[in-house]
């Protein structure tokens, strides 16, 4: 998160400040960039809540939140909902004191939001110099031009610069050709599967170090669950899910070599945002898929694959002869952890929650199969193990299985404990785990693949093991786009076997 202040003493009364600065639609009046403004609904201009909607002289569109407001206090706070710039989760306040020594006013203006980490400085500069700056210079300007008002005359409307007005003049400059739409899924407040809704947004050119990819196939994962309900801080409302997609490059930026328009790529990587039709993206962790990777299989497992891989390679390496016990091995990462583990010589202990899921990891390859919602898994793996217990455990569940998963560790075992599905785990006693000397491990995804040299052996490996016939992807469950709400449903219940998509 990057916090950024800018003060500034104006030259001018408050109540005069104030009567601009308070205005939350009258910015196209004056600013050259800005062709058009409204408020949506007809609000007041005022109202707390009320959403402005403007459009700039070069087509782009922006839409802010008016998130507080006190006359009393000379303050308020607004957010960005929606902008050509990756200004995530960009909230912003204002703040007047009138100055002791004299008929002026100080003003400070403080925001906070997540850029994408290639564009820190680039976003920082931008909100520093673009917004804050400039915006203290139209309200001086402005005052120049307007003769001194009395405090009732500065209660009524005139021109309030906010943030985004200074913003048009800025992105102006940093792409070329008209702003686009696209289709998207946005989360404006943390919740159930109802707040990933449809929107129409923009989607300007990509910038000189961004190639702009059109999606073929969106691929759903349990970790989007956890930045819509806001676990995960990836996702900071508004703003979209997902971290996996296949598409075709339709734009390159100017600084970007080694990939061309027409070329086919996919990724599995933040910054979050894969749901929708179009997005500009960064090219560093892009992959490039050959003829025989398809769209689909790429959007469907390489956030997956990649997964298993570092699972199973790094974070501990299976070896012939291993006792491995995959949890939810009907899942998307544990099938292919299945599979994956009996190619390297592992004896492969899988639960799962029906039987119609225990006859699909039979068919992987999976050497015991424990339907845990009648059998006691822990008791079975010793037993299948004559007490001796299994070496690691992959558990993506997390609450109703930990403890068991601990349960079912032989002496040094080793518990990866790699998402949570129905739960955190809550607190446990280290103490406790010195009778087997167990290790715990809770990987984070990004901590291995976020740099090319991190990821592109996972990217190997996996497709090899692909090519190879060591893995075999099911055709996934599709969605449409605008049914992702629905995807998130069968996943979160259960219902589901293998991988989940968006089509666009």
């Amino acid at each position: 998160m990057v916090h950024v202040r800018q003060s500034t003493v104006i030259d001018a009364p408050i109540e005069q400040v104030w009567s601009i600065l308070r205005d939350f639609n009258s910015h196209d009046r004056w600013h050259p960039a800005i062709a058009f403004s409204e408020i949506d609904g007809d609000e007041p201009v005022d109202a707390v809540g009320s959403v402005r909607h403007f459009r700039l002289a070069d087509g782009s569109e922006l839409r802010e939140q008016l998130l507080a407001l006190s006359d009393k206090d000379f303050r308020l706070s607004y957010c960005l909902l929606e902008a050509p710039l990756p200004l995530m989760n960009y909230v912003a306040s204002i703040r007047l004191k009138p100055v002791t020594d004299g008929n002026a006013t100080f003003w400070e203006w403080r925001s906070e939001f997540n850029p994408p980490a290639h564009r820190r400085e680039e976003l920082v500069r931008l909100v520093t110099e673009g917004i804050y700056q400039a915006g203290f210079e139209a309200i001086r300007d402005l005052l120049r031009e307007r003769p001194a008002a009395s405090p009732l005359q500065a209660r009524s409307p005139v021109v309030a610069p906010t943030p985004s007005a200074a913003l048009p003049t800025v992105v102006s400059t940093m792409s070329s050709g008209q702003t686009a739409r696209t289709r998207a899924i946005l989360v404006e407040r943390y919740g159930g599967p109802e707040v990933l809704q449809l929107k129409d947004i923009a989607l300007p050119p990509p910038a000189p170090n961004e190639v702009q990819i059109r999606h073929t196939v969106i691929g759903v994962n349990f970790i989007d669950v956890y930045c819509r309900t806001g676990y995960f801080d990836l996702l900071r409302p508004p703003g979209g899910p997902g971290m996996e997609a296949a598409g075709v490059i339709e734009a390159i930026g100017s600084e970007v070599s080694g990939l061309s328009a027409g070329d086919r790529v996919a990724y599995a990587c933040p910054p979050v945002g894969a749901y929708c039709e179009r997005r500009n993206m960064a090219p560093d962790l892009l992959v490039r898929l050959s003829d025989d990777i398809s769209d689909e299989t790429a959007a469907a497992s390489l956030l997956k694959g990649v997964s298993a891989s570092f699972l199973l390679h790094d974070v501990h390496a299976v070896q012939a002869g291993s006792v491995v016990l995959i949890h939810a091995g009907a899942g998307g990462v544990g099938q292919l952890l299945v599979q994956w583990a009996g190619h390297l010589g592992a004896m492969v202990i899988a639960t799962v929650s029906s039987d119609d899921k225990a006859r699909i990891v039979e068919r992987l390859g999976a050497h015991h199969v424990i339907v845990y919602s009648r059998e006691n898994f822990a008791e079975a793996v010793m037993r299948l193990t004559a007490g001796a217990g299994a070496d690691v455990v992959y558990d993506a569940v997390g609450n109703d299985t930990f403890g068991g998963s601990l349960a079912a560790l032989g002496i040094r075992g080793h518990l990866v404990s790699f998402g949570q599905a129905s739960g955190p785990v809550g607190n446990w006693d280290i103490g406790r785990f010195a009778s087997k000397s167990i290790t715990i491990s809770r990987p984070n995804y990004a901590h291995y693949t976020d740099t090319p040299a991190k990821l592109s052996p996972h990217v190997e490996r996996f497709f090899a093991a692909l090519r190879q016939g060591v893995l075999k992807i099911e055709p996934p469950t599709r969605y449409s786009l605008s049914n992702a709400g629905d995807a998130h449903r069968d996943l979160e219940s259960r219902r589901t076997t293998g991988a989940l998509v968006l089509v666009p």
